[in-house]
């Protein structure tokens, strides 16, 4: 197919709306279920350049979440213990690789990645169809299915779902534009590709990255490629803990993304772990209310006829101090930024949400100080020199 006329464009007033190869050649994919939008299609993009780089590099099975041109949560394929089973909500599911990776990419944030676009860099099956099947998602994009995968992701949404099946071969030119107001943007793709020797110029006094660590920031760096700037990715145990984006200042993006870390975290806290939630509680309503108990937002809840309404019992808060008691618990976080830091407030906050390991590409006149407050901290941080602005 060499053109595909899409029902509208980002918006339902953008008509006409079309997608088609300016050399005219074949379309990459093959839509092989439902009628994907321009949205749709704009994630399945960039969701799948970030999988296929992060499985070139880490040689794992990787998934994305994406959300309106951004990603909710990344990850490789690691196995989950018993604790990150019970909070993604598959403790009793045995995963295949590749579903594996999705859970935990849809894991980072679930409230964010409510109708999400889902990126696979690998095959598709039946495993990881039925993690998706019973998720609130807007489609899927990866280089091929299992015949049982297709048929159970067909069955979504009454059959609507969209389902799209990426050219793994695909290779794009060498030059991107783009029309904003009838004025036409040329230029190279960003096709500097992510590897080791990113995280090799170490500038602070520690030096000492493990192995796990190296992966987690390279994690970040092909993860904030994709983000929409400016951006910063927290990561730990192969996957993004939290993902701040398009924030014009970048301590926003580092606080933004620190509080959504301090979540993350919470949702293993023992005391979340057991809330009481009432047989028959719907997953959106227990991600919803879980969200609200980490984050100290839990106050309307405890009302009396509110709280018996999802639990069996009404349930302790988790109080200031138990949350700073368990944060404080929280190291071996590794943090990238698409840009360089200009002022050290930025590894302050990232600290307190358990950073331990920074990669960005330096170069402000504040270096130094940067630096020092690294040192302070003993972090490790390395110059990429290579910047990620996505737009």
């Amino acid at each position: 197919m060499k053109e595909r006329i899409l029902k509208y464009g980002l918006n339902p007033n953008q008509i006409p709306a079309r997608l088609y190869m300016e050399d005219k050649s074949e379309l990459p994919f093959k839509v092989l279920s439902g009628n994907p939008g321009y949205i749709n299609f704009l994630d399945a993009v960039n969701g799948w350049q970030l999988v296929r780089e992060l499985r070139r590099l880490t040689g794992l099975p990787s998934a994305a979440s994406f959300k309106h041109v951004s990603p909710s949560g990344v990850a490789v394929s690691v196995p989950l213990n018993d604790t990150e089973k019970k909070v993604f909500s598959v403790d009793n599911n045995e995963l295949s690789p590749i579903a594996v990776s999705y859970v935990r990419a849809r894991g980072t944030d679930r409230m964010s990645s409510f109708g999400d676009f889902i990126s696979l860099s690998d095959i598709c099956d039946e495993s990881a169809a039925l993690v998706i099947k019973r998720e609130v998602s807007d489609g899927i994009v990866a280089p091929g299915y299992t015949e049982k995968a297709l048929e159970i992701l067909k069955g979504k949404k009454k059959g609507n779902y969209p389902v799209i099946e990426m050219d793994p071969d695909y290779e794009p030119g060498r030059t991107e534009t783009r029309r904003v107001f009838g004025i036409t943007f040329e230029q190279r793709i960003n096709d500097i590709a992510v590897d080791e020797k990113m995280i090799d110029r170490i500038v602070t006094e520690n030096k000492v990255i493990d192995d796990g660590a190296k992966t987690d920031l390279l994690i970040s760096l092909v993860t904030l490629k994709y983000t929409q700037s400016n951006s910063v990715c927290y990561v730990r145990n192969g996957q993004t803990v939290s993902v701040g984006a398009g924030q014009q200042s970048r301590i926003h993006c580092t606080r933004l993304a620190g509080d959504k870390a301090d979540i993350f975290h919470l949702k293993s806290h023992p005391m979340t772990l057991n809330l009481p939630f009432l047989n028959g509680i719907r997953r959106t309503e227990k991600d919803n209310l879980t969200d609200l108990f980490v984050s100290g937002n839990f106050s309307d809840v405890l009302k009396d006829g509110v709280w018996e309404r999802y639990f069996e019992y009404k349930p302790d808060p988790l109080t200031e101090d138990i949350r700073k008691e368990f944060l404080s618990g929280i190291r071996g976080v590794s943090l990238g930024s698409d840009g360089f830091f200009p002022f050290r407030d930025n590894i302050d906050r990232a600290y307190r949400s358990g950073v331990d390991y920074i990669v960005q590409p330096g170069g402000s006149v504040r270096d130094m100080e940067v630096i020092e407050a690294c040192n302070e901290y003993s972090m490790v941080m390395a110059f990429a020199g290579t910047r990620f602005f996505h737009h």
